[in-house]
């Protein structure tokens, strides 16, 4: 599928120390002004129930690579009906109630673009007619993710190791200086 012409599937990629969604949301205006109409979707709305995100403990790495998100979901209720219907659920999951959110489908017309944030999501099988990943050097994740939170880097560096996501995505934006970020198109 074009990129110029029916509706277009784009996933923004990168660990939460790089604000993928700060990325996403940036750019739903350039989009509309250009005359698409753009759905914003986040991947930490299609979680998996806490009972598997968790079952493995709540700070296990392998888990949370393999575990946290509902991919199928992602897949099933999102990325293959928006391209072929314009069909969508833009959420499923709330992780503080660990309940399901209820939404009801949305419609997106023709020519919309769908931007679908989130992290580790290349590599996985999510179609997608392009993809945006945000890299930093492992020392620079380390030092923006929070203490608390540096737990999950050995589920990052098996991501980049296994699932090569720099050579999957289209576009690689190395962000270790946010202010001056380094455009790669592999």
């Amino acid at each position: 599928m074009s990129l110029l012409g029916g509706r277009v599937r784009v996933l923004v990629d990168g660990a939460p120390a790089t604000r993928p969604g700060e990325l996403a949301d940036a750019l739903v205006e350039p989009l509309r002004a250009a005359g698409r109409p753009v759905v914003r979707v986040r991947a930490d709305d299609f979680l998996r129930p806490a009972s598997v995100r968790f079952e493995h403990g709540r700070q296990d790495p392998d888990a949370y690579l393999e575990d946290r998100l509902d991919l199928g979901a992602l897949g099933r209720e999102v990325l293959d009906p928006f391209v072929a219907t314009g069909r969508y659920l833009p959420t499923l999951w709330d992780p503080v109630t660990d309940r399901a959110t209820r939404a009801g489908y949305a419609l997106a017309p023709e020519g919309a673009v769908l931007v679908l944030d989130g992290s580790l999501l290349l590599g996985r099988w999510l179609d997608h007619e392009l993809a945006v990943h945000l890299t930093v050097r492992p020392a620079t994740l380390e030092r923006r993710t929070p203490a608390e939170d540096r737990w999950v880097l050995p589920a990052f560096a098996r991501y980049e190791a296994e699932m090569l996501p720099a050579q999957v995505a289209d576009v690689v934006v190395h962000a270790d200086d946010p202010r001056h970020p380094a455009l790669l198109m592999p």
